[in-house]
């Protein structure tokens, strides 16, 4: 197959394009001539303001296959990846049987094989995810499992995690680890405060995310292995990550979901289920923090939390809801309504650059002879979140009938094109 991309501009630090707005000609999955658009392609795109950047990876989804294939496939992950302009994503192991295993990993694995997404499985650190005793990590490993931790269930054990991250070590392998200390106020539906106060809701405390950053960075310290907290939601757990770094801990790495940079604990005022998320959003404060931290570099990379749910697990009273949110179509456009002054540089860092190089992919570049793994899109575009834009099995988006800055045309990936409708 044969693919021209007439116009786009390259945003990859690596390239020696970078930066420059030049035709770019694939074939059969391979960047074969750049600057050059006098040949004959079999599919031609041609949009107007179109960025091309290295594939993006997001480091932490839900994908419901195996055992709970009503909120979402394999194949309609995937296809909610692609149209987010992701090639590759790491699948949590949260699903039923809970991915502990080899035959978990290699299922998902081979189950994967032909889309036009990689479906990274991230192994259980704990036999069923329950935090009690440790899975088969270096057997998970062999199989294809790139990560671990226990994905949604953050590991409580001090004495069991650092054996995990000790573990690990032997293979400079990546623990993942959402910050939640479950034993202070297991039942809070959103951030303690004062809107939790006037809408009378249950709060979980800035405390319970605090506690478990600065245990863990002590632990990963102390195992001298790679930790990487996702959905940091405060302002306190990034100083606390920052100190660290200040006193040369180089094994600590961290995540933001594009949710956190948008909305903060005031946006609850209706009680809105698609807001409840874990970690919740926290005050304008914390938000405030976290956009700062994208331009001063603290945080590492963006992470998606695609968390899909089924019509019924939403559509009920704000105690009972599920927490998540459906959300890799919608990650870049959120970034760039939330943070419009950004770079798109900057954007392509924390999507491509920094992910796949914490996660060990092989480096992704623009440069003519190298495999064609690209995101296209067009930063300034504006357009609507509706239904049709989903390719999600799930509707469960705060997004919903709002109106963005920010499309992603598709991704060119394994010799396969998939592209959003226009």
């Amino acid at each position: 197959m044969k693919i021209l991309v007439k116009q786009a501009k390259i945003v990859d630090p690596s390239s020696p394009f970078n930066g420059q707005t030049v035709p770019v000609f694939i074939e059969n999955g391979i960047i074969r001539q750049i600057g050059n658009d006098a040949v004959s392609a079999d599919q031609v795109i041609d949009l107007p303001g179109l960025h091309l950047s290295p594939g993006w990876t997001d480091l932490f989804a839900q994908f419901g296959d195996p055992g709970l294939e009503y909120k979402e496939t394999i194949e309609s992950g995937a296809a909610a990846a692609a149209a987010g302009g992701f090639t590759d994503v790491v699948v949590i192991p949260n699903t039923k049987p809970v991915v502990h295993n080899k035959a978990a990993v290699e299922y998902l694995v081979q189950k994967s094989r032909s889309l036009p997404v990689n479906v990274h499985p991230m192994g259980a650190v704990t036999r069923e995810a329950e935090g009690r005793e440790l899975a088969e990590m270096y057997d998970m490993r062999a199989s294809g499992a790139i990560v671990f931790g226990d994905g949604l269930h953050p590991i409580q054990s001090a004495g069991l995690l650092v054996k995990a991250l000790q573990y690990i070590k032997a293979f400079d392998g990546l623990l993942i680890q959402v910050p939640e200390d479950r034993s202070i106020n297991p039942h809070g539906l959103m951030n303690e405060g004062i809107v939790s106060t006037r809408l009378g809701l249950p709060g979980k405390p800035v405390l319970a995310e605090e506690l478990i950053v600065a245990r863990d960075i002590e632990l990963a310290a102390y195992a001298g292995s790679r930790l990487h907290f996702t959905g940091i939601s405060a302002g306190v757990s990034l100083e606390l990550i920052r100190k660290a770094r200040a006193k040369g801990n180089t094994l600590i790495s961290c995540s933001v979901t594009p949710a956190h940079l948008f909305f903060s604990d005031e946006d609850l005022q209706e009680y809105d289920t698609n807001l409840k998320v874990n970690p919740p959003f926290r005050t304008p404060a914390d938000r405030k923090a976290l956009q700062q931290a994208i331009t001063d570099g603290t945080i590492d990379t963006i992470a998606s939390h695609h968390l899909p749910h089924e019509y019924d697990s939403k559509v009920v009273e704000f105690e009972y809801a599920k927490s998540g949110m459906t959300s890799l179509e919608t990650v870049y456009a959120v970034l760039r309504t939330a943070l419009p002054g950004v770079s798109q540089e900057k954007w392509v860092e924390l999507l491509s650059v920094n992910p796949a190089k914490l996660i060990g992919l092989p480096a992704k570049t623009i440069r003519e002879g190298e495999p064609a793994s690209l995101t296209l899109f067009q930063p300034d575009v504006q357009w609507t979140v509706g239904t049709a834009s989903l390719r999600s099995r799930s509707r469960n988006t705060p997004f919903l009938g709002r109106t963005l800055t920010g499309k992603v045309a598709g991704i060119i990936h394994k010799n396969q094109v998939v592209l959003n409708q226009a």
